[in-house]
């Protein structure tokens, strides 16, 4: 066996309700991905995202799953993930990590967050076993970091800042505003074969 076939993976958890997924995503994971040297990133779509319950109506899983899976179709080491879709009910990262670990013995995992995420890390489900299982990598927009909880190991890698978020391309989709360019076409795809957000752009 090669050193190199000896390697553990090293994969990243990049965790969100995808909803819908976006090229903000996929620059965010392929930047990471590249950055800190990962085999692969997958993009692990929450089943019931519990920080949004409640505040607005959430697409269902299914759906979500979809997009996401037409997003990296074609885009090298980046996988969707159902793993908290099949567990059923909320999504704790600490559960998703324990999954991963059984389903990958001997891999290394890296949890990719975004800035205002890792600031609120404390609020997460079991956050300090989240920071045992796997190493935090924050997303920093080009700027100012953010400060962050130093008794935690952080990564931090810089992306390019693209201004895009999921509850306006929702707002535009349904207004009749185009998503070009924002989402990628078989994601538009998607949202079109399965009448997703309203509209009818």
């Amino acid at each position: 066996m090669s050193d190199e076939s000896a390697k553990p993976q090293r994969i990243g958890v990049f965790g969100g309700t995808f909803d819908p997924p976006h090229v903000g995503h996929l620059v965010t994971a392929i930047n990471v991905g590249y950055a800190i040297g990962l085999d692969r990133v997958i993009l692990m779509v929450a089943n019931v995202p519990w920080q949004k319950v409640g505040t607005r109506p959430i697409t269902p899983a299914a759906d979500r799953l979809a997009m996401v899976e037409a997003a990296v179709a074609d885009v090298p080491r980046l996988v969707a993930g159902d793993h908290e879709i099949v567990a059923g009910g909320p999504s704790y990262t600490a559960d998703t990590l324990a999954a991963l670990a059984h389903e990958f013995p001997g891999a290394e995992l890296y949890v990719i967050l975004g800035d205002d995420a890792a600031a609120a890390i404390h609020t997460w489900e079991r956050a300090d076993e989240v920071a045992e299982r796997a190493q935090l990598v924050v997303v920093d927009r080009p700027g100012d970091p953010v400060s962050l909880d130093p008794a935690i190991d952080w990564v931090r890698v810089e992306v390019p800042r693209l201004d895009v978020s999921s509850t306006d391309l929702r707002a535009r989709w349904a207004d009749g505003r185009p998503l070009n360019y924002l989402v990628t076409d078989a994601v538009l795809d998607v949202v079109r074969e399965r009448g997703l957000y309203g509209g009818s752009a």
